[in-house]
C-alpha cells in the first residue's frame, strides 16, 4: 500500500490518498488519524487498513491524477530526520574519507522537507548545489532502546528522500573544522515522498536499487545492499538513548555519483519498489 499526502489546491487542506500504479489517487476521507499517514496506520494497523483500502478501491467514484495535485511530504508531523554520512564505501570514497567505524549521525531539521514536484530551492549563499539520492526509513511508533532484532517494530514504512547540499558550504566549514549542518538544513534541502510505502510493499529493505537522474542523464546507481550499516544496525544505533518518534524519518545514507546542478535541472530519485521523487532546481540570486 502507497500513502501519500496532498492538496487538490494551494488554499485546500491536505487529504490523505491511496496511490495505485495506473488506478490514480484514492482520497481516504473519514479515516482516524486525520491527514496523517502514519497515525492512520498506527491507529488501524496494516491488515485493517489494507482491508478498508482495499473496499473503497472497489467502490471508488472519485480518483485523482497525480498531475492535477500538489503533494506535501508523506509524513504529517517529525521531530527530527536523522541522515546516517559515509554509509557506502563508494561515496566514502569519492568523498577522500575513510569509512567510519560506527554509524556518524547529523541532522535535518523538519522545516527542510518538501514534497514530490515542488522545487528545491537553493540559497543566495551557495552556488554549489548537489543531489544525494536515498532510502528513508519512515518511524510508526515511540521507540528507544530497541534490541537489533526487534527492528521491525519501529517502522511504518519506506520512502525515498533526496539529501540536497550546498556543497561549497559543507567544503568550507569542513575545512574550517566547524559543524557544516547549515549546509544540509535549508528549506527545501530534504525533498521526500511521493508516498510511504507501507512493510508489505518492501519486505527486504536491502535489496532495493537506487537511482538517480538528471534531466534523463543517470548519475547515481547502487543498491540498498552496498549499505556499510543497514537498515536494522541503524535503528538500534539510533534508538540507543534518543527515543524516535511516528513521522521522524532516517535517511539511510547516499551512493556514489554526487556531482553539481544547475539552474532548471530536473532530478529524478528512485528507490525500486518505493517510488520515484521529482524536484526542480532554482537557485535564489538575492
Amino acid at each position: 500500500m502507497f500513502l501519500g499526502r496532498i492538496r487538490r489546491a494551494a488554499a485546500e487542506p491536505v487529504e490523505v490518498v491511496a496511490w495505485r500504479s495506473g488506478g490514480g489517487l484514492l482520497p481516504l476521507r473519514g479515516l482516524e488519524g486525520g491527514d496523517d499517514p502514519v497515525a492512520v496506520l498506527g491507529h488501524y494497523g496494516l491488515d485493517r487498513l489494507s482491508e478498508e483500502v482495499e473496499r473503497r478501491w472497489e467502490s471508488a467514484d472519485e480518483l485523482l491524477a497525480e498531475g492535477a495535485v500538489l503533494f506535501e511530504p508523506p509524513v504529517a508531523t517529525c521531530t527530527k530526520v536523522c541522515c546516517l554520512a559515509l554509509n557506502y564505501v563508494e561515496h566514502a570514497e569519492e568523498s577522500g574519507l575513510e569509512v567510519p567505524p560506527e554509524p556518524v549521525l547529523f541532522f535535518k531539521p523538519p522545516s527542510a522537507l518538501v514534497g514530490h514536484n515542488r522545487p528545491v530551492l537553493a540559497p543566495a549563499r551557495t552556488s554549489h548545489l548537489e543531489h544525494e539520492v536515498e532510502l528513508a526509513v519512515v518511524i510508526g511508533s515511540v521507540v528507544r532502546d530497541l534490541p537489533v532484532e526487534r527492528w521491525r517494530e519501529a517502522v511504518a514504512g519506506y520512502t525515498v528522500l533526496n539529501d540536497m547540499t550546498a556543497r561549497d558550504l559543507q567544503l568550507a566549514n569542513i575545512a574550517r573544522n566547524v559543524p557544516w549542518d547549515q549546509s544540509k538544513g535549508f528549506d527545501t534541502f530534504a525533498p521526500v515522498g511521493p508516498y510511504l510505502a507501507t512493510v508489505d510493499e518492501v519486505p527486504d529493505p536491502q535489496v532495493l536499487d537506487l537511482t538517480l537522474e538528471v534531466d534523463g542523464e543517470v548519475r547515481q546507481r547502487a543498491n540498498t545492499k552496498q549499505m556499510v550499516f543497514g537498515v536494522p544496525r541503524l535503528i538500534a544505533d539510533l534508538s540507543d538513548g534518543m527515543t524516535l518518534m511516528p513521522g521522524d524519518l532516517i535517511a539511510t545514507g547516499t551512493i556514489a555519483g554526487i556531482a553539481p546542478l544547475r539552474e532548471g535541472d530536473v532530478m529524478r530519485a528512485t528507490v525500486g519498489g518505493v517510488g520515484t521523487l521529482v524536484n526542480e532546481v532554482r537557485f535564489r540570486t538575492a
